[in-house]
């Protein structure tokens, strides 16, 4: 199998400034997946504990060239810790950006284009009679080339890069109502406050575009209700008589109609999710799986300078459900 490429420097971007901050937040160790036309990095998506996280490129997003092949239908994947990552990258991008600022300003100067190279190679550590494979950045240095190795884990199987894709597809598969929430701090300050009353949090999502949030104990109940937000999908008109009645009323009567669905799920994970906003998105959106499977959150992203969705780039999480019984 074989793995080279030229990052960008919008991909250099993405990475350092916004993707990687975020997604180390998800979790530490993730599976980058790499496919004829796309880069994913996918955290729990084949032990299924936790929150999964699936951010998606297409592979102009962030590369100028992009060379991939192997005897999985050119599909790789391998496990690899952000962290480390994040660091080798920034690590090349300081020497990158001082060198080619450096060499700019040289009259006479060597013209060819600096990039910084990633590719896939096997070395031997030192100490180690056995090659390990690493996930290498490279760029020129004043001297010459200077190199970051990431250790990767052993590149999945075929069988179980199958197993990756299935769970992938099916993470993709969103449902027909998504509600818009306009202002992600305001979410992310009040869960800040919920975390401190309870463990569990109740989410409501109707087809009126009510998302409607209550963390309870035996000594307090605490709640939020963001009403008439924007709807994509499946909608319903909201009742002209429910606007005298309480939150939860609201919810009930909207739930016993069949235009609304509510689950549990962890505050703490509820309140990671909201930690990809470090990704910088446009908007986010909250979607209830069909059968209350999970409740999902998708980060939108607009080409810049518009407002039209950028299709290159795409981000979201599914939350687990708790069982109620459990609570």
């Amino acid at each position: 199998m074989k793995f080279k490429a030229f990052l960008s420097d919008n991909g250099v971007s993405l990475l350092d400034k916004r993707f990687l901050p975020a997604l180390e937040k998800m979790g530490k160790i993730c599976h980058l997946y790499l496919t004829r036309d796309h880069i994913y990095f996918l955290h729990n998506l084949l032990n299924g504990d936790g929150i999964q996280c699936i951010a998606q490129f297409r592979k102009e997003a962030l590369f100028d060239e992009y060379r991939l092949s192997s005897q999985n239908d050119d599909r790789i994947s391998f496990a690899i810790d952000l962290s480390l990552l994040h660091r080798a990258l920034h690590s090349i991008i300081s020497i990158y950006t001082e060198f080619s600022a450096s060499d700019s300003g040289v009259p006479g100067g060597n013209s060819a284009p600096n990039h910084i190279q990633i590719k896939l190679v096997k070395k031997l550590p030192p100490h180690s009679q056995q090659p390990m494979p690493f996930l290498t950045f490279e760029t020129k240095g004043y001297k010459s080339a200077v190199i970051q190795d990431v250790p990767i884990s052993k590149p999945l199987s075929r069988s179980d890069v199958l197993e990756l894709q299935a769970a992938l597809d099916m993470a993709q598969d969103l449902p027909q109502t998504l509600i818009q929430v306009p202002d992600m701090h305001q979410l992310q300050n009040f869960v800040e406050k919920m975390k401190n009353v309870g463990d569990v949090l109740n989410v409501s999502i109707s087809k009126y575009g009510d998302l409607h949030l209550q963390v309870s104990t035996s000594l307090i109940t605490l709640g939020a209700e963001f009403r008439k937000l924007s709807v994509i999908g499946e909608q319903a008109q909201s009742p002209t008589d429910d606007q005298n009645l309480s939150a939860q009323s609201r919810t009930r009567i909207a739930l016993q109609r069949g235009d609304a669905m509510t689950v549990q799920v962890s505050v703490k994970h509820f309140f990671k999710s909201l930690q990809c906003h470090a990704a910088k998105p446009d908007c986010a959106f909250y979607v209830i799986a069909q059968q209350g499977a999970c409740l999902t959150v998708v980060f939108q992203f607009f080409i810049p300078g518009t407002h039209q969705t950028d299709k290159a780039i795409s981000l979201h999480c599914r939350l687990p459900v708790l069982d109620p019984g459990a609570s």
